[in-house]
C-alpha cells in the first residue's frame, strides 16, 4: 500500500488572478481543503489550498504563492496527494483506489483473471480495470459488490464474478 493517496488534481486556471479549478476525488468534494498541505507525488512541491466557490467541473481555489493566470495554468494536470495517515479510516467494505491497484484478480473458480491496473470514475460509479496476462486489451468491470464480491487487501487479491458474456 502506498503512503500517499491522490485526493485531487488541478484542472487549470479559473479567471485571471491565479485562482485554479480543482477536481476533488474525496467523497465530500470540499474535504480536499481539510487535509492540510497537499503535495505532488514525489513530494517536491506542497500546496496550501483555500476553497473559494463551486465552479463548473469542480471547485474554485486559491493556492498560496500563485497569483497569476499563467502560474495557475502551469499547474494544470498536477495531481494532489496527502499522506494516508491524514485520511479517515474506511469501513470494511470501502477502499482507497491506491489500495486496489496492483491486486491480483481471480474469478470465482480460482483462476487468475489478471492484475488491477487502474480504477476509473467518470461520474456513474467506479470501474475497475484488469489487465489479463497475455492480452492486449484490458477488462473493464463495474466495481460493485455483485461483480467484485471479495477484496482481500492483506492477501493482495480480489475475486471477480465475471458476467457470462466476458471471456
Amino acid at each position: 500500500m502506498s503512503d500517499l493517496i491522490c485526493i485531487g488534481a488541478i484542472a487549470g486556471a479559473f479567471g485571471v488572478s491565479g485562482e485554479v479549478r480543482l477536481k476533488s476525488f474525496c467523497a465530500q468534494p470540499t474535504d480536499i481543503a481539510t487535509y492540510g498541505p497537499l503535495m505532488t507525488e514525489d513530494g517536491s512541491r506542497q500546496f496550501l489550498i483555500t476553497l473559494t466557490r463551486p465552479v463548473a467541473g469542480g471547485l474554485g481555489a486559491r493556492i498560496k504563492g500563485i497569483s497569476t493566470k499563467e502560474e495557475a495554468d502551469a499547474l494544470r494536470g498536477t495531481s494532489l496527494f496527502v499522506h494516508r495517515d491524514r485520511l479517515p479510516s474506511l469501513p470494511d467494505d470501502e477502499f482507497y483506489h491506491a489500495d486496489l491497484i496492483g491486486l491480483q484478480a481471480f474469478d470465482t473458480g480460482g483462476l487468475l483473471v489478471g492484475k488491477v491496473t487502474a480504477i476509473h470514475n467518470h461520474g456513474a460509479g467506479d470501474i475497475i480495470e484488469i489487465s489479463p496476462p497475455g492480452h492486449k486489451s484490458a477488462l473493464l468491470l463495474p466495481f460493485s459488490k455483485t461483480i467484485v464480491p471479495n477484496v482481500d487487501i492483506a492477501a493482495g487479491r480480489l475475486i471477480v464474478d465475471l458476467p457470462e458474456d466476458v471471456d
